[in-house]
């Protein structure tokens, strides 16, 4: 029977249970093979109810350094009987099957395309250990262990991040390495490796680190001068706050008398922790918020306090599946139009999109610069896979030199020479007006907030040409924050195209991928990487210059394709939907198939009508 022979570039699935302790194992499968100099891109898939039910972890394994799914899987590690028939069905023809041969399977269970190796583990973790718990645990030690030999992993290695996990606790180091090596030394015993795929010594993770995206927002938001935070629990945003408290707790504590210079509150629920952080904006703090798509929703009528009284805030949204609880343990680009329209009204935000947590952490310090720039609602759009799954990017830099961009913030020096103040009133033609913070002048510059009608001085008007100034203005400050938000990154085809794609966030991982597919067979497509809304210029001329354009994107209704022709009134027979929303991350093999059976029908349709 064919096998698949890979090295370094192979997906590896393991499909266990919530609870089991499998986390851990599988994380230190994913961490040894970077070690050995190898980029890895892992992914956990959990549910989002109680312990028992399926769990998995995907990890790409890939020289090449893509970091996006591939799709498909060329080895199963099938540790979950209740899921096996679907686990088994995902392996690639000529792949590999890893499961716990203690008890034995019918041969209806396997596949004959497939090369299946079975290990006792249940046996040697019984025979080695009587504590059930040890049992379970080491099981999956013993399964890495297993795969250690299969895959041609060193088995110093594992033993050298156990010597960095466990240090001090010797007592535990030498459990691990014990459950290591039995399952290294049955493999050995009983079993031909390594395998037709392996991982051999490379020099490709350089100085890359590994983190999440939730962890890097939190660094971000530290860096970028936020003081307070205000949020409410929700999956899969709340590793943002605990990450900034824990880092906050490092840099923002004075050394000598050991005050806390930040402020940290859970609040009772999101629309109470919407309101504290607009009122610590509206006092002059950097403050944010980090909540996800059901946080918002109830967030909505404080946001557009926040937009139309003109109060800087910064809201991180870690999107998950919906709508109402939907799928709080899935990934979707779902909240693009919820949050770019957040309020009732006419309304328009400022979103940021990041790709992986380098961009995470930049996009995040970024904001607060951006919602004081602007006194506005800056929203950092996350989503799950970006947020809690961990991966290799450029490690974080900071320039200390940097200086934070408070905006048009008026001094007591100023308004004491006279300086004319009128809260909303615009004197630079970039629609941004001028404010003051609490207690700047005894008696000039009041800070005067409204959420209702006013005219340019903060006095309640409900004149209709009152109202259009403001509304004309803030529509000014949107346009002005074209040019303030990060630009989109244009990537060339290799021969001159009318095809365009346009993409964002996470999809962009796969999508490099894709892009190189494409480009080999043939398909020759220039893409576009969407940065932030306002859209900027680029964007246009890019639409401009390509009589088709895909959009891809993971949600049902093709939200940043409604949002591209909302607000450039581009032709909508221009723009083709690639969509994927079944709750996992996109995969490359998806993106190729779609443009590349888009394109070819295309050329089919022109054929024929140039042979009538």
């Amino acid at each position: 029977m064919k096998r698949i022979e890979a090295i370094n570039d192979f997906v590896i699935k393991f499909a266990n249970v919530n609870g089991s302790g499998s986390a851990s194992a599988n994380e230190l499968f994913a961490k040894a093979v970077m070690r050995m100099g190898v980029p890895v891109s892992p992914r956990n898939i959990f549910p989002s109810n109680i312990q028992g039910m399926p769990t998995w972890y995907e990890a790409r394994v890939c020289e090449k350094g893509y970091h996006g799914r591939r799709g498909g899987v060329d080895m199963m590690v099938a540790m979950n009987p209740q899921t096996w028939d679907a686990d088994i069905a995902e392996i690639e023809t000529g792949g590999y099957l890893f499961y716990d041969s203690t008890r034995p399977m019918p041969a209806n269970k396997f596949r004959d395309d497939v090369h299946t190796m079975g290990v006792p583990l249940t046996e040697i973790a019984n025979n080695a250990y009587t504590d059930p718990r040890q049992r379970q645990l080491f099981k999956n030690i013993i399964y890495v262990g297993a795969l250690s030999v299969l895959l041609d992993v060193d088995a110093e290695v594992f033993e050298k991040l156990f010597a960095e996990q466990y240090k001090g606790k010797e007592r535990l180091l030498e459990s691990n390495v014990q459950a290591l090596h039995l399952g290294r030394n049955y493999v050995k015993e009983h079993m031909q490796a390594p395998l037709g795929i392996r991982v051999q010594r490379a020099d490709n993770v350089g100085d890359q680190i590994f983190t999440d995206g939730n962890s890097a927002s939190g660094l971000g938001l530290v860096y970028g001068g936020a003081t307070v935070a205000a949020w409410y629990p929700i999956t899969p945003s709340t590793s943002i706050p605990e990450a900034f408290q824990k880092y906050c707790s490092k840099f923002r504590v004075d050394p000598a008398t050991g005050q806390h210079k930040f402020a940290i509150v859970q609040a009772e629920d999101e629309l109470a922790s919407i309101g504290m952080v607009i009122g610590a904006g509206w006092n002059g703090a950097r403050a944010f918020t980090a909540t996800s798509g059901p946080g918002v929703s109830l967030m909505t009528e404080f946001i557009g306090l926040a937009y139309f009284a003109e109060i800087p805030v910064t809201i991180v949204n870690v999107q998950r599946g919906g709508p109402s609880t939907g799928m709080p343990t899935r990934t979707q680009q779902s909240d693009l139009l919820s949050c770019a329209y957040a309020s009732h009204g006419d309304t328009k935000h400022v979103l940021l999109f990041p790709q992986d947590p380098y961009e995470c952490f930049t996009h995040s310090a970024a904001a607060l610069d951006l919602a004081e720039r602007l006194q506005t609602p800056i929203f950092v759009m996350l989503d799950l896979d970006i947020g809690m799954n961990q991966r290799l990017c450029k490690p974080f830099d900071w320039d200390d030199s940097k200086e934070y961009d408070r905006g048009k913030i008026m001094t007591a020096e100023e308004l004491e020479a006279g300086k004319p103040f009128g809260r909303y009133r615009d004197v630079d033609g970039d629609g941004i007006p001028w404010r003051t913070l609490p207690g700047t002048h005894p008696s000039k510059g009041a800070f005067f907030t409204r959420g209702t009608s006013r005219n340019p001085q903060a006095m309640y008007s409900e004149a209709g040409p009152d109202y259009i100034y403001n509304m004309e203005r803030l529509i000014r400050k949107f346009k002005t924050a074209e040019t303030l938000v990060p630009q989109p990154i244009l990537r060339k085809a290799l021969a001159p195209t009318r095809l365009g794609v346009m993409y964002y966030g996470s999809t962009t991982p796969a999508m490099r991928e894709a892009l190189d597919v494409l480009e080999r067979n043939g398909d020759h497509v220039d893409a576009l990487r969407l940065c932030a809304f306002p859209f900027p210029d680029a964007v246009r001329y890019f639409l401009a210059e390509h009589d088709t354009v895909f959009v891809v994107e993971q949600n049902r209704d093709a939200q940043m394709r409604t949002m591209l022709i909302n607000e450039l009134d581009v032709n909508p027979a221009k723009l083709v939907k690639v969509l994927h929303y079944d709750g996992t991350p996109i995969t490359a093999r998806f993106i190729i198939r779609s443009i590349h059976e888009s394109v070819a029908k295309s050329a089919q349709a022109h054929e024929a009508k140039e042979t009538v």
